[in-house]
């Protein structure tokens, strides 16, 4: 080990292991890197309280360089790690064959080498990383033992498609995108082949229902959020009723998903083992918004899983013609053509492409949709060509796939886009023009003098999928940004998933910013958007991972199973709320409030939490039964008042509350004037139920009771929630007492 002090050179030839550089001068002992580093190579010398490192235990993970708080390590030289073991796409004959072509571990030998690349890390990133927050190095630590039944026991914790997600996910926009030896530089750990190889050795765990509870759910949709939903529910002992509008259940896996890429059989497995359990299943069913309420007086709770079915259209003149289709009836139409027993040569007449041979086919977009429309075209022995306005370098394809898809015979092409289509009834010819684009946060420029013109036989729109908008006014709000605001969680900034630079081996994702991006869609997955009403998946957040969707699920079938909630005419089951007290105080009274509040709801039997504002989430609130939000009166009482700029701040950031109940207060000095109406409204455009309010003045917080001080408030809360009085104060007259 090298000590160095902060102003130290650290020069020096190249070594051929990994060099430990300890800045004493920063060092404070804290131990985040002892804790955090998987060979033990770190210890503290006690005497100094400075870190010491063991070179010859480094592997060079980096781990410590992450997570140290006070950047005082530095490791240098190369990382100690064995090659990674991928297997090779299928060699494609001519014409392309329609099985699988992404392989798995061939047996445990190389199984068991991929596995030992693990550093089993005592704080895994590549959990992380994984939007269901799998146990990777459990699984992987079972794998190590060759047990394959608790390796599936670990991963059914977490995930009910182990045997989808290993082979459709985008592993290196997640967990391997996020495991500490891509965060290095170096080749991640195969995680998704050894879920697979999991999943292709030892059965699926098949759900199973649980003790019957009086609770009714409806499912609209039968994608993966929806699965992930009904597993969870039909085994807590809810009876789940699924409405999909196709003829058979499944949604984007079933239509969207190539055999090629997920064979029928793995994608039909959940839906087969779920109607097996108990699921009801109503396939050509379609769901429109207007039938919602309708579906609420059936049901407890209605679960919004709709998908995002609706191709995007580009800006371009011709895309009337006839010739010129859509991904999504293009995909369901290759699909069937191209399965067991389908008819090729069917489809390719009723494209209107009878006597053509290998007919031109222009694929708009170049991303995971595209790519599945030209390898299918590539399949029916057609010509496809890809063309995207973006660069390469910052478009949104899966550059395993363009490679799978070129080495295919697809011919992709970037900084290109569609000026129009021409044809007398029937597209002819595409006219495309040249783009240029220079950075990753600029849309790309139109080269308008550098054109040409091809002939075309089809086109096929494939630029992706977004949510109905027919159901925008039920889920006001929706899609929902990814992005986190705020500070990050504890657990992601110590972990080290967002100190880590984006990986080339992970093709440069930014694994970390995507992750908090995902956590923050699957915690809003807990909330309702209306009242007993939740939305998850494309239809939360627009198009997601499928693993990401599945995790939304099951979020939402936990909360659901949380609030058990209740359809008119019945009653629900009588349980102790969970009352979330949040405040913003400047002075201390504010927080005073806060506290009397809650010990008047601990006291009466409730379980409570107190939280500064800055301090609750979505996920607080989520938890919470009933939220109660204080303030203090911001600004002079002869010009405008209202509630602190951090709680206003804070309010219009909140996401929808789908009926949560609320009460609110402030503390004051001389007047209140319109805080509380303010926040009222506030909320109540956030969809929360604000059922009582109260103004606490300079002497209402001491010893003395008084008719309506927390005490008198917290029982108008309470009596609410117990039914005694009409929901909402729209009405009522502002209460201020102690003045």
């Amino acid at each position: 080990m090298t000590v160095l002090d902060e102003a130290s050179p650290q020069g020096g030839s190249p070594v051929a292991h990994p060099q430990v550089s300890v800045l004493t001068d920063r060092c404070a002992g804290c131990q985040e890197c002892v804790i955090r580093c998987p060979t033990g190579a770190l210890t503290m010398d006690t005497t100094r309280w400075v870190a010491e490192a063991d070179e010859a235990a480094c592997v060079g993970c980096r781990q410590c360089v992450r997570t140290c708080p006070f950047s005082a390590i530095v490791v240098s030289g190369p990382v100690a790690v064995a090659e990674r073991h991928d297997v090779p796409p299928v060699s494609m004959p001519e014409p392309v064959g329609v099985s699988e072509v992404r392989g798995g571990f061939s047996g445990w030998a190389e199984a068991l080498a991929e596995a030992d690349r693990c550093l089993s890390c005592p704080d895994p990133t590549c959990v992380r990383g994984c939007p269901t927050h799998n146990d990777i190095p459990g699984f992987i630590a079972a794998l190590k033992r060759q047990d394959l039944e608790g390796a599936h026991d670990i991963l059914s914790r977490t995930t009910v498609m182990p045997d989808i997600c290993s082979r459709v996910c985008n592993q290196a926009a997640q967990c391997e995108g996020a495991c500490t030896w891509s965060l290095a530089g170096a080749a991640p750990v195969a995680i998704g082949r050894l879920e697979r190889f999991v999943a292709d050795h030892e059965p699926v765990p098949v759900p199973r229902p649980g003790e019957p509870i009086d609770l009714s759910v409806a499912i609209v949709g039968s994608g993966p959020a929806a699965v992930g939903a009904a597993f969870d529910l039909l085994r807590a002992g809810a009876r789940v009723t699924v409405y999909e509008k196709d003829p058979v259940p499944g949604g984007l896996i079933r239509w969207g998903i190539p055999d090629f890429t997920l064979p029928a059989e793995v994608a039909s497995r959940p839906w087969r083992d779920l109607e097996a359990a108990g699921v009801e299943v109503r396939t050509g069913h379609e769901v429109r918004p207007e039938e919602l309420s309708e579906l609420a007086r059936d049901h407890d709770a209605v679960v919004l899983a709709n998908g995002a079915g609706v191709s995007m259209r580009p800006r371009a003149e011709g895309l009337d013609l006839a010739g010129v289709v859509d991904a999504t009836s293009f995909l369901k139409a290759a699909n069937e053509a191209l399965a067991p027993g389908g008819d090729p040569r069917a489809l390719v007449g009723e494209l209107g492409l009878s006597g053509r041979v290998m007919p031109r086919v222009l694929v708009l977009g170049a991303g995971n949709t595209a790519m599945d429309v030209a390898r299918s075209a590539r399949r029916l022995s057609m010509s496809p060509l890809c063309i995207d306005w973006m660069d390469e370098r910052f478009a949104l394809a899966r550059p395993d796939e363009l490679e799978e898809a070129r080495h295919e015979g697809v011919e992709i092409r970037f900084c290109t886009t569609l000026r129009r289509l021409e044809g007398e009834r029937r597209v002819e010819r595409a006219e495309l023009a040249a783009t240029v684009q220079r950075r990753a946060d600029r849309p790309p420029s139109v080269l308008e003098a550098e054109t040409e013109t091809i002939p075309v036989d089809l086109v096929v729109m494939a630029m992706g999928y977004r949510a109905d908008q027919a159901f925008a006014p039920v889920a006001p709000g929706t899609p929902l940004p990814r992005a986190a605001t705020g500070l990050p969680d504890r657990r992601f900034t110590a972990s080290g998933i967002l100190a880590g630079p984006a990986s080339p081996a992970a093709f440069s994702y930014p694994v970390g910013r995507l992750a908090l991006g995902r956590e923050r869609g699957v915690t809003l997955a807990a909330l309702a958007v209306q009242d007993r009403t939740w939305v998850v998946g494309d239809a939360l957040v627009g198009p997601s991972t499928v693993v990401e969707a599945m995790a939304q699920g099951r979020r939402a079938a936990a909360a659901i199973l949380r609030a058990r909630p209740a359809r008119p005419g019945r009653s629900r089951p009588s349980r102790s709320q969970v009352v979330l007290v949040c405040y913003e105080s400047r002075g201390g009274r504010t927080e005073k409030a806060a506290e009397a509040l809650a010990a008047e709801f601990s006291d009466a039997g409730h379980r409570v939490r107190t939280l500064p504002i800055g301090r609750v989430g979505p996920l607080e609130l989520a938890n919470a039964d009933v939220i109660v939000i204080g303030t203090w009166v911001e600004g002079l009482v002869v010009a405008k008042v209202g509630p602190a700029k951090a709680m206003a701040d804070w309010l219009a950031a909140l996401p929808r509350l789908g009926g949560k109940t609320v009460g609110i207060f402030c503390t004051f000095s001389v007047a209140p004037r319109g805080t509380l109406p303010a926040m009222r409204r506030v909320l109540q455009d956030k969809g929360a139920d604000v059922v009582a309010q109260a103004a606490f003045g300079p002497g209402e917080l001491g010893a003395r009771p008084t008719s309506f001080g927390p005490a008198g408030f917290a029982a108008e809360i309470a009596s609410r929630l117990a039914g005694e009085v009409a929901p909402g104060l729209a009405g009522r007259q502002l209460r201020t007492v102690g003045r």
